[in-house]
C-alpha cells in the first residue's frame, strides 16, 4: 500500500464522514439566521442531547466497521452477515428504549444544563420531534459502519450525502418558507434519518452478492463472538462516556455565562465537529486497512497503515488549521448573522486554530487501534484526558472564564492524543505477534 492507495480510500471516506456533523451544523446554520439567539441556544442544547444519546452508542458504527473489515479480509461471508445483524438488533432495541424513556431523558438533560427559559422551550421543541428518529439513527450507524468495513465507500458516500442534502433542503423550506423555526429543523432531520435508513437497508439487501439468510438465534448469540463484540463495545462505550462528560461540562459551563456566549460556543463547537470529522475520515481508512491486515494476516499492511496514519495526521492538521485561520470570519458567518454572536465567536475562535494540531494523533491513530480491535488503550487514554479536563476547568474558569473553558478543552485534546501515542509500543507487539503467526 502507498499514499495513493491510502488516499483513494481516505478521501471518499472523509467526504462521507463529513456529512455526519452537517446534521447539527445545518440545523445551527439555518436557525442562526433568525433574530433571537435563544433559537441557536435551544438547538445547541437539543443537539447536545442527541449527541449524548447517539455518541454513547457510537461503538455501533466503529466496532461494526472493524468486525466487517476483518470478516472481509478473511473472505468469510457468514461473519460478514453476522457483523451486520448482531449490532443491528442492538441498535433497534436501544432506539426503542430511547423513545420509551424520552420524558426522563428530557427532564435530566434540562436539569443538568440549566438553560434560560426561552432556550429551554426551544430545546424541548427540538427534542420531542427528533427523538422519534432514534431507532433509525442508530440503525443508520450500523449500516454505515458495515458499508465502510466492507470497503463499499461509494455506497456509504451516497447514503450520507443524500441524508444531509435532504436535511438541508427541508430545513430551509420548513424554517424560511413555512416559518416552523426550531420545529422545522427538527422535523427535517427526522425525515432525513428515516429516508437514509430505508435507502441504506435497500443497498445492503440488494447490492451485495451475499446470501442474506437470517442467522439462527444460536449463531446470532454465539457466546464467544458476543463476548468479543461486547468487550470491544464496552471499551468504546466508556471512551464515549468520557467524551460526553467533557462536552456536557463544556456546554453547561458555557451556558452559565449567558445565552450569547452559549450561542457563540455552539457555533464554534459545530466548526470543531467538522474539523474532527475531517480527521475521522482518515481514521476510518486506517481502521479498514488495519482490520483487513488482521483478517488476512498481513503484518506489512498493518505496519504501513500505522506509518501512513502518522504522516497524514500531521498533513491534515496543517491544512485544516490554515484553512480555518485564513477564512475564520467567513466560516463563522455561515452559521449566524447575529452581530453579537459573530463578535463573541471571533473573540474565542482563535482556539480552533490550535485544535487540529492538538487533536490529530488522537483522532487518526485511534483508527488503527479500532481496526485491530485493541480498544483498551483508547478507553484508558480518554479516562486520563477527562480527569485532566475536569481538573483544569475547575481551576481555570473562575479566572479566565470562557477563555479558560477553551484552554481546558485544548489541553484535554492534547492529553487525549498524548496518552494514546504512549500505547503505540504495545500495539507494535501485536504486529510482531501477527508476524509470528504468519
Amino acid at each position: 500500500m502507498n499514499h495513493r492507495a491510502f488516499l483513494a480510500l481516505a478521501i471518499p471516506l472523509t467526504v462521507s464522514t463529513m456529512t455526519q456533523p452537517l446534521l447539527g451544523a445545518v440545523d445551527t446554520a439555518v436557525i442562526g439566521q433568525l433574530p433571537n439567539p435563544a433559537y441557536i441556544g435551544g438547538v445547541a442544547i437539543g443537539t447536545l442531547i442527541f449527541n449524548t444519546l447517539y455518541w454513547v452508542l457510537g461503538f455501533l458504527r466503529v466496532s461494526t466497521s472493524a468486525f466487517a473489515a476483518q470478516a472481509n479480509g478473511a473472505n468469510d461471508s457468514t461473519q460478514e452477515v453476522l457483523a451486520l445483524s448482531r449490532p443491528f438488533l442492538l441498535a433497534l432495541i436501544t432506539g426503542m428504549c430511547f423513545i420509551l424513556l424520552q420524558w426522563p431523558i428530557e427532564y435530566t438533560a434540562l436539569m443538568l444544563t440549566s438553560p434560560d427559559s426561552d432556550v429551554s422551550k426551544f430545546a424541548v421543541e427540538y427534542f420531542r420531534i427528533r427523538i422519534w428518529g432514534a431507532p433509525f439513527a442508530l440503525m443508520n450507524y450500523v449500516i454505515l459502519g458495515w458499508l465502510m468495513g466492507m470497503a463499499k465507500i461509494k455506497e456509504s458516500l451516497y447514503l450520507q450525502v443524500l441524508m444531509n442534502v435532504l436535511n438541508m433542503i427541508l430545513a430551509i423550506i420548513f424554517v424560511h418558507v413555512f416559518s416552523f423555526a426550531v420545529k422545522g429543523v427538527a422535523a427535517a432531520t427526522l425525515i432525513a434519518e428515516i429516508t437514509a435508513f430505508i435507502l441504506g437497508l435497500f443497498i445492503v439487501l440488494k447490492a451485495f452478492p451475499i446470501e442474506w439468510r437470517v442467522p439462527s438465534v444460536k449463531v446470532l448469540l454465539d457466546t464467544e463472538s458476543m463476548r468479543k463484540m461486547f468487550n470491544v463495545n464496552k471499551d468504546l462505550f466508556i471512551r464515549t462516556i468520557c467524551l460526553l462528560v467533557v462536552i456536557n461540562m463544556f456546554t453547561a459551563k458555557g451556558a452559565s455565562y449567558g445565552t450569547e456566549i452559549l450561542a457563540a460556543n455552539a457555533v464554534l463547537f459545530q466548526i470543531h465537529y467538522i474539523m474532527a470529522y475531517l480527521f475521522d475520515g482518515f481514521a476510518n481508512a486506517t481502521s479498514i486497512f488495519a482490520g483487513k491486515a488482521i483478517g488476512s494476516n498481513e503484518p506489512k499492511l498493518f505496519k504501513k497503515t500505522l506509518t501512513l496514519s502518522w504522516q497524514w495526521s500531521v498533513i491534515m492538521a496543517f491544512v485544516i488549521s490554515c484553512v480555518y485561520g485564513l477564512f475564520q470570519e467567513i466560516i463563522i458567518g455561515l452559521f449566524t448573522n447575529l452581530t453579537s454572536v459573530i463578535e463573541l465567536a471571533a473573540k474565542y475562535g482563535g482556539w480552533l486554530i490550535i485544535y487540529p494540531f492538538a487533536a490529530c494523533f488522537g483522532l487518526v491513530i485511534y483508527g488503527v487501534f479500532t481496526g485491530a480491535t485493541e480498544i483498551a488503550p483508547v478507553r484508558n487514554s480518554m479516562i486520563y484526558a477527562m480527569i485532566i479536563y475536569i481538573t483544569i476547568q475547575i481551576a481555570i474558569t473562575p479566572i479566565w472564564h470562557n477563555h479558560g473553558l477553551w484552554l481546558a478543552f485544548i489541553i484535554y485534546t492534547i492529553a487525549r492524543s498524548g496518552f494514546l501515542v504512549m500505547y503505540i509500543p504495545r500495539l507494535n507487539k501485536k504486529i510482531w505477534l501477527l508476524e509470528d503467526r504468519g
